[in-house]
């Protein structure tokens, strides 16, 4: 048996000890709205939530921290001895966190950088042990409109209320984001809103020492007093805590539907009056947070059958009218497909994985790369009026195959084509995307459109 697929503490048990150590704390923190828990950090170390925690960093896998220490060293290192290890640190108090390594990456479809901190692997350990506890207590206090990083929420949920909404008539949209919101949140109020519910202060010790170990770039070490380091385990739920204050403070009756996917936001209204006030809304519960609009990403859209529509969470959503045809009612309804950004992404995916320095790779092995990163992306996108934009994408790897044919042969690029198309059995085993999108309807939840076999219900 591998060391991710059991705990020691579960084997021979039904019961999952972690799984009730969380249920106890969301139902105790849902039953008081008002409590403040105290005894807290005697949990963070127990063998079976540190070990739960290693199995979530496993299965993330991810790059080595400063320390230069890897997922497969620990391993080798040994499992047991350093989750005793950091047992006994986070009972004495001697754990000290290390700074995280900073490294700045693509945003994908665009050539802007963003900077992605990277901690130790026995760090993203505490800080998914962490997690596993504090979790529970903040997810009794979230409300309907948050669907970033939440279990059993998804993109996909907070995009099925833009549809629902948009057939009750809310058509105009207010869409921004958080300007540098990970590195943006005040130490000192996260604390605070932490504080609401947590008053253990182990727990606080330890969250203020992660926020404060600070990232390391060019050798030197910073350790600014805002932010929640982005790639760290932790992070996402800090950023939520924080901006439910925001959740909280909205009103659905004056500034209409608020749909926020961590630091992504939209406001779906009902006029253009009202789209304004919230906007003038957003912008001065953000500014008491100590945070601010993207302006580059903020603007109010009109969805009307041709006009402009707008992009969120990878879709681009546009009112469109229906053919009729076949004797049907013409139906004005809210479509949505991949957006621009996300197709250009996939392209530059794909133009990675057949690129010139793996010319020397199996072609079997290149397909398989390719079919893998084209089932994750269709996965997602699946759930949308998606069939043309599918059918481009596949054409664009099999262009870019032909062109691995031609390159390894030195021959042209047509022949490279005629491989492809006609020589080779199945095109070379490349995956087919056709059949498989899921249109959304209004009102239905999207996962009850599948049953278990994948196959769409009648």
């Amino acid at each position: 048996m591998s060391a991710v697929s059991a705990s020691p503490t579960a084997l021979g048990s039904v019961r999952d000890p972690v799984r009730a150590l969380q249920h106890a704390l969301y139902r105790a923190a849902k039953a008081d709205p008002g409590r403040r828990f105290h005894a807290l950090a005697d949990k963070v170390y127990r063998r079976d939530v540190l070990w739960r925690a290693w199995v979530a960093v496993r299965v993330n896998d991810g790059a080595p921290g400063i320390d230069k220490t890897t997922l497969d060293q620990v391993e080798q290192y040994g499992i047991a001895r350093l989750l005793d290890e950091l047992a006994v640190e986070l009972r004495d108090g001697s754990y000290r966190p290390l700074a995280a390594r900073q490294v700045f990456i693509a945003k994908p479809g665009t050539v802007e950088l963003r900077p992605l901190s990277i901690p130790s692997v026995r760090d993203r350990i505490v800080q998914a042990a962490l997690k596993i506890v504090l979790e529970p207590v903040f997810e009794a206090d979230m409300l309907s409109c948050s669907f970033g990083f939440r279990p059993k929420r998804s993109a996909h949920d907070a995009l099925q209320v833009l549809i629902d909404e948009s057939w009750r008539g809310r058509r105009w949209v207010v869409e921004t984001d958080v300007a540098d919101c990970f590195s943006a949140i005040p130490h000192e109020q996260l604390m605070q809103a932490v504080q609401e519910r947590v008053c253990d202060q182990t727990v606080l010790k330890l969250l203020r020492a992660i926020l404060r170990a600070g990232v390391m770039e060019d050798g030197q070490v910073r350790r600014p007093v805002t932010g929640a380091a982005q790639g760290g385990v932790i992070s996402p739920m800090l950023c939520n805590v924080y901006l439910h204050r925001l959740d909280r403070q909205w009103s659905t009756r004056e500034h209409g539907v608020l749909v926020r996917y961590a630091d992504d936001l939209i406001a779906v209204c009902k006029s253009r009056q009202q789209a304004e006030a919230a906007l003038q809304r957003i912008t001065v519960l953000l500014a008491e947070l100590g945070l601010q609009p993207k302006a580059a990403k903020t603007r109010i859209v009109h969805l009307e059958v041709g006009g402009e529509g707008l992009d969120f969470l990878g879709f681009h959503h546009r009112l469109v009218r229906s053919s009729g045809k076949t004797g049907r009612r013409r139906v004005t309804f809210l479509a949505r497909w991949p957006a621009d950004r996300a197709m250009q992404h996939a392209r530059d995916r794909i133009r990675e994985l057949t690129e010139r320095s793996r010319l020397l790779l199996p072609v079997e092995v290149m397909v398989e790369d390719v079919n893998r990163f084209l089932r994750g992306w269709a996965a997602y996108f699946r759930y949308g009026v998606s069939s043309q934009h599918f059918g481009k994408i596949r054409s664009y790897a099999l262009m870019r195959l032909a062109l691995v044919y031609a390159k390894r042969h030195r021959r042209s690029r047509k022949f490279g084509w005629s491989v492809v198309a006609f020589q080779a059995a199945d095109t070379l085993g490349l995956i087919t995307l056709s059949g498989i999108v899921v249109p959304p309807r209004p009102f239905r939840d999207w996962r009850a459109r599948l049953n278990a076999g994948g196959e769409r219900r009648r």
